[in-house]
């Protein structure tokens, strides 16, 4: 045995351990961790020391600490009293069950995850992944990171464990749909596959090595918070909630038999009827809570009673034990107004018999017999066993030398005291024998209370049988169903009931949760002979009856107009008969045995006792008595749940997962079924509910709207009168928090709309902004039936959006360090941070569209105006930059095209506020641009065909070059500025279209001058060859026109009649330059012509070289007069031919050409001969012009020269002369053209 200061030290040590717990302050105090008090010697003489001069310091040091530790012990015991009722409502729940329906809940990221996945995206990006992947998923992961992954806004709602795994895989999602519809159709490869083999790559991204998202070393409640949890779950969840030591609820646990299902059972009956007692009391005492109207007093008592008859009802309709299938439930039928008040009235139902009918089973174990004598050892034996009036079983059979079976047989009856037969036999062996003969038999008479266990028992044997010492062993278990709560042998002697003193065989019987019988039965007697029903009784111990013979320790229950005195045997009969019969009645007063009773006298305790002393005095010793017999109906639970909801919302937003304030179902079972067997008002708990969050969501923590619209949708139903479930009592103090709250939430409420980018950010929770605004004009309404006017609601949108204009724009440049660029860059360094600036901005404003723009659907027209907001904060610092750029600078522009590209594209911001306003301040740059442009590319046209050395350059000369390509960059420029505003664009493009026009005018008229100026200054010898000059101006006119196509034509007609002029002006260019050159190489044919000339007939020259060359022909070979002039021209012909096939890039103008030269060189030829029309030609004249027809002829078909022009007259002609004169020569002198002739042959040399 442990010395009595043992144990004394012991408890100490338990306090101070559990004054060193972390605690929770009764106000709903965040938790805090204390530092243990000194407990060595040398701590307590140094405070003794202190303590013998204490200063003011001191002093108060020590009070501190000393209120402190009051201060904590007073948290802690109020967190263990909280948590003897939560015990109870979870080991017998009647009223609430875990919802099944709730949305399951994610798995939150912390920070470091984050900063884990930003790595394995990193080293994706960077190639050092064995994940395959093509440019454009690289593309979209790169984007993913740098907007989504490394945002601020990202890491802050991480922060606030808001963001879970699949908010981070559905961002991606998002983007890549958007980027895949963009992709081109691709045959054999739809876009859903790409989109499913993009998201599992980045599956594989996320993942890694190892799936971080699964973290083993959680706690188990956290890790299954989510699903159904067990009784023993969920004590250990509210054992960390409240911060109950393991011990401490062991000790609550056995101290409240929290196992024990009729203990629960009878607390609860208990607590209803002592919140009756309240109810009546304050009925009688008119002390109400101070209501909005004073009707009200009368119908908050209605509302307590209608309260407790429905837990009343939700507990009578529990059956009576789930493990009884043969017993059903008897509904019984009450008053709702009287019977559940007044217990024990005159009107309450009476049971019958057949009320209390039980249901037993009765196993019957036939092992062996002994002491069988009278048969011989080879003889057949069998027993039969029987419960009387029902049926017969039969063992099988046996030898009489080993009688042993070890057969059960299994019997149902009603009967709480059964007869039960059995007997043994052994088979006749007569012929004329009808029946076994019997050996012996017993009889038994079991009841639930009988020993189960296999024992022996004499059996009666016929007369004159040998077998007198003949013995069965055998076991008989009788059940205990499970509404007979207790049975036994008790002496009783009532005045209604049981009015002899006599010993009976009781059955406590349970017909429902409120409906409890005290029955004695018979034997073989399936209904009680007499009942009483125990409700409005009283038990209690009683000193014995020296009148009363039979019985030493008795009881007795006593109601008004009746006692029933009862006396058992046994001292512990007594006690379980007593505890029993305590927890049917569901009276208040708990029985104390005198002898227990004494003893808690003399220590000065409550009289509590417990059929479990071991665990009430461990209970007594740890100081768990005071909660455990504390009364529920003396405490304000309406502050203790405001304490349990606080704890528990704080437990569960600092669990693993993203719940945003939603309770897991367990705490949602815990709290609902605390609320109603405790009588918490659901408005007080919704009040304090949103209060919690609205804290939360204050401090930074991401709370779902749908949440606080369905609490503030019940507080409004409930302060408004207009609550489904009946509810009418409005107190003046939940009246008065509801306004409060209600102006707390509108401010909340309109602060993250204003930071909709930072409280919802990429629009995540999903629909929390689209929620937000509903809850917003829910909670603008004045009451619950009349709707805001939608224009009150727009104004407050309105106001919210215009302060996200300022608060979006100031945190960019605070993003973006303008400020700090803008006060002392130089002009280049400004216009760059804006243009950077732009970007940002740009950026902020399609994210607004893509992520936020479904939730403003209701007024679009408001996002409009928050974006114009945005944009005219934006517009001072880009009017800033602006201004300071050096006059007669461009490199505004991109700015303009960045910014105007954005907006032009957006329908609600195009040709806006700011858009016009950017328009105003590029207006006169371009017009500007466009002066200056047309100046320099006219003096640039004037100096370069003023240098011009005619040298090709691509499709022309470098001055016409230069000329095209600055005309088309202009317009080009010009057209990337997609300018928005259309009158102002199409005068752009029709200044432009003439300004080319006329450019390109003064370019064609140039060039024709200068290509005359070259050809005057060629010869018009054989020797003439085409110079590269001449064809580079002919290309220059060529290009020109192929220009005026893209640079000149205007859809209006009078530029289109404008463009017609120009084109004519470049034909009419080209068909002079055409002429001008066939003149000249034409010109040099008429030479060769003049040169024969000299051989008419009839001249001096012509008699002076024919009579040389005959004379000198005798002596030496002399060369052929006209044949080098024939192979002099035909040589100048095909090359200048070749030089044009070959340096002019026009063919259509090149075969115009040919055949003009063609045509004017036969009609020069033509002339020629008809001025000899009477004069025969000389030999020498008729070979030359033969062979330069001919060679004419051929050269210029394989040109391509069509027949038509080939075969003309005018060559007719020629040929016909030819011929005449060709054969008049070979008549004359046949040797004379020497194989020259006009017939076609190619023969000749070429």
């Amino acid at each position: 045995m442990l010395d009595p200061s043992s144990s004394e030290e012991e408890s100490d040590e338990l306090l101070e351990e559990e004054r060193r717990d972390v605690l929770v302050a009764a106000g709903g105090g965040s938790p805090r961790s204390l530092p243990p008090p000194p407990r060595d010697s040398r701590g307590r003489e140094a405070g003794a020391a202190r303590a013998a001069s204490p200063s003011p310091s001191v002093l108060s040091e020590g009070r501190e600490e000393q209120e402190r530790l009051q201060r904590e012990e007073r948290e802690k015991r109020l967190r263990l009293q909280l948590y003897v009722f939560i015990a109870r409502c979870i080991a017998h729940p009647f009223n609430a069950r875990q919802p099944t329906d709730m949305a399951r809940r994610q798995q939150k990221l912390n920070k470091q995850q984050l900063q884990v996945l930003k790595e394995r995206f990193q080293a994706f990006l960077n190639g050092e992944t064995q994940i395959v992947a093509d440019e454009a998923f690289c593309n979209a992961v790169r984007s993913y990171y740098e907007v989504f992954l490394k945002s601020d806004r990202v890491a802050r709602m991480v922060h606030s464990g808001g963001c879970s795994a699949s908010d981070f895989r559905d961002v991606f999602k998002k983007n890549i749909e958007k980027r895949v519809r963009s992709l081109p159709e691709i045959d054999g490869l739809s876009k859903e596959t790409v989109l499913s083999s993009w998201l599992a790559k980045y599956d594989a991204i996320y993942r890694g090595e190892e799936d971080f998202c699964k973290q083993p070393n959680r706690m188990a409640i956290s890790a299954v918070s989510e699903l159904i949890l067990s009784k023993e779950q969920l004590y250990e969840m509210f054992q960390q909630i409240l911060g109950i030591k393991k011990l401490e609820h062991q000790l609550i646990y056995n101290a409240c038999q929290l196992d024990n299902g009729d203990e629960q059972a009878a607390q609860i009956r208990r607590e209803l009827d002592g919140r009756l007692q309240l109810a009546e009391q304050m009925a009688r005492e008119r002390k109400f809570p101070k209501f909005v109207a004073r009707e009200m007093e009368n119908m908050y008592i209605e509302e307590l009673r209608s309260s407790v008859n429905l837990l009343m009802a939700n507990l009578e309709s529990l059956p009576v034990s789930k493990g009884g299938p043969e017993f059903k439930l008897q509904k019984l039928k009450r008053s709702q107004n009287s019977a559940f008040l007044d217990i024990g009235d005159e009107n309450e139902v009476q049971l019958s018999k057949s009320d209390v009918v039980l249901s037993f089973t009765l196993e019957i174990v036939i092992m062996e017999v002994q002491g069988l004598k009278s048969v011989a050892p080879n003889r057949i034996v069998y027993c039969t066993m029987e419960v009387e009036g029902g049926e017969k079983l039969q063992t099988d059979q046996a030898e009489a030398s080993r009688p042993q079976w070890g057969t059960q047989g299994d019997f149902t009856t009603t009967h709480p005291r059964p007869v039960v037969k059995v007997k043994l036999f052994t088979e006749s062996t007569g012929v004329l024998a009808l029946e076994d003969k019997e050996l012996g038999r017993v009889v038994l008479y079991p009841t639930s209370n009988s020993p189960k266990s296999p024992d022996l028992h004499k059996m009666i044997v016929p007369k004159n049988s040998q077998d007198s010492d003949l013995k069965i062993k055998l076991a008989v278990r009788m059940d205990k169903p499970p509404h007979m709560k207790h049975c036994g042998y008790l002496y009783a002697l009532g005045q209604k009931v049981w009015k002899r003193w006599k010993k009976r065989y009781f059955v406590l019987v349970q017909v429902s949760q409120y409906t409890f019988a005290m029955c004695s039965y018979r034997e073989k007697k399936s209904e009680p002979q007499e009942l009483m029903q125990l409700e409005g009784y009283t038990v209690d111990y009683t000193a014995p009856h020296t009148g009363l013979q039979g019985g030493r320790m008795f009881f007795n229950a006593v109601k008004e107009g009746d006692t029933v005195i009862f006396a058992s045997d046994d001292e512990q009969d007594r006690i379980l008969w007593v505890q029993a019969m305590y927890r049917a009645t569901g009276q208040s007063y708990k029985p104390v045995p005198a002898s227990q009773a004494q003893k808690m006298n003399l220590k000065g305790g409550n009289a509590n006792t417990d059929i479990s002393p071991l665990y009430t005095d461990r209970g007594q010793k740890h100081g768990m008595d005071e909660f455990i017999s504390a009364n529920p109906c003396k405490f304000d639970h309406a502050s203790l749940f405001r304490l349990l909801q606080r704890q528990t919302l704080d437990h569960r937003l600092n669990d693993s997962y993203s719940c945003l304030g939603w309770f897991s179902p367990g705490q949602v079972f815990v709290l609902d079924e605390y609320c109603a067997r405790y009588g918490v008002r659901g408005c007080h708990r919704h009040l304090c509910y949103l209060d919690e969050l609205i804290e939360y969501s204050e401090n930074g923590s991401v709370i779902d709207p749908t949440l606080l619209h369905y609490s503030f949708a019940f507080c409004a139903s409930h302060v408004h009168g207009n609550r489904p479930d009946g509810i009418g009592t409005v107190s003046v103090e939940e009246k008065e928090r509801f306004e409060e709250i209600k102006d707390r939430l509108s401010s909340l409420l309109e602060n993250q709309i204003s930071h909709f980018r930072y409280c919802f950010p990429f629009g995540r929770p999903e629909g929390a902004l689209k929620a937000t605004l509903s809850l917003l004009e829910r909670v603008l309404m004045k009451d619950i039936a009349t709707p805001i006017p939608a224009e009150e609601v727009k104004k407050v949108v309105r106001k919210c959006l215009e302060k996200a204009a300022l608060i979006n724009y100031t945190r960019l440049t605070e993003y973006a360090k303008i400020e700090e660029t803008m006060n002392q860059a130089t002009p280049a360094r400004k216009l760059e941070e804006v243009l950077h600036l732009a970007e940002l901005c740009i950026e902020v404003l399609q994210q607004n569209e893509e992520h936020h723009s479904e939730a403003f659907a209701w007024w679009p027209e408001l996002l409009a105006e928050h974006a114009e907001k945005f944009l005219s904060l934006y517009s001072v610092d880009m009017d800033s930059a602006l201004q300071a750029q050096p006059q007669d600078s461009w490199d505004s522009f991109p700015l303009f095209q960045l910014l105007n590209n954005a907006l032009r594209n957006d329908t609600l911001l195009c040709n806006g506020k700011f858009h016009k306003h950017l328009q105003e301040i590029f207006v006169p740059m371009v017009v500007r641009y466009i002066d200056l442009m047309e100046s320099s590319i006219a003096q640039s046209i004037h100096r370069g065909l003023e240098q011009e050395s005619w040298q090709p350059v691509n499709n022309g000369s470098a001055t016409s070059e230069d000329l095209f390509w600055k005309l088309d960059a202009l317009q080009m420029f010009v057209f990337d500025l997609h300018w928005p505003e259309p009158e102002f664009a199409h005068h752009l493009e029709q200044r432009l279209k003439l300004m080319a026009t006329d450019m390109i005018e003064a370019c064609v008229k140039r060039t024709r001058i200068a290509f005359e100026v070259k050809l005057q200054k060629i010869n018009k010898s054989t020797d003439l060859r085409i110079p590269s000059s001449l064809c580079t101006m002919f290309n220059v006119l060529v290009d020109a026109k192929k220009q005026t196509a893209k640079l000149c034509i205007l859809e209006a007609g009078q530029e289109q009649q404008y463009h017609s002029k120009i084109d004519d002006l470049i034909e009419e260019t080209v068909k002079e330059i055409i002429s001008l050159l066939v003149s000249k190489v034409v010109s040099v044919l008429e030479g060769v012509l003049s040169k024969l000339s000299r051989y008419d007939e009839g001249t001096f020259f012509s008699s002076l070289v024919s009579f040389t060359v005959k004379a000198a022909a005798k002596y030496v070979d002399v060369p052929k007069p006209g044949m080098d002039l024939a192979d002099t021209y035909i040589m100048f012909v095909r090359q200048n031919q070749d030089i044009l096939r070959e340096k002019v890039n026009e063919e259509m103008y090149i075969e115009k050409l040919f055949d003009q030269w063609y045509s004017n060189s036969m009609k020069v030829i033509c002339m020629w001969l008809a001025d000899r029309l009477d004069v025969q030609l000389h030999i020498y004249q008729l070979k030359t012009l033969i062979k330069i027809v001919k060679k004419t002829y051929r050269d210029f078909r394989l040109q391509g020269v069509l027949e038509g022009t080939l075969n003309s007259k005018t060559y007719d002609t020629v040929h016909s002369r030819l011929t005449v004169e060709e054969a008049t020569v070979s008549v004359t002198d046949a040797g004379g053209l020497q194989g020259i002739t006009m017939k076609d042959s190619d023969e000749e040399e070429g």
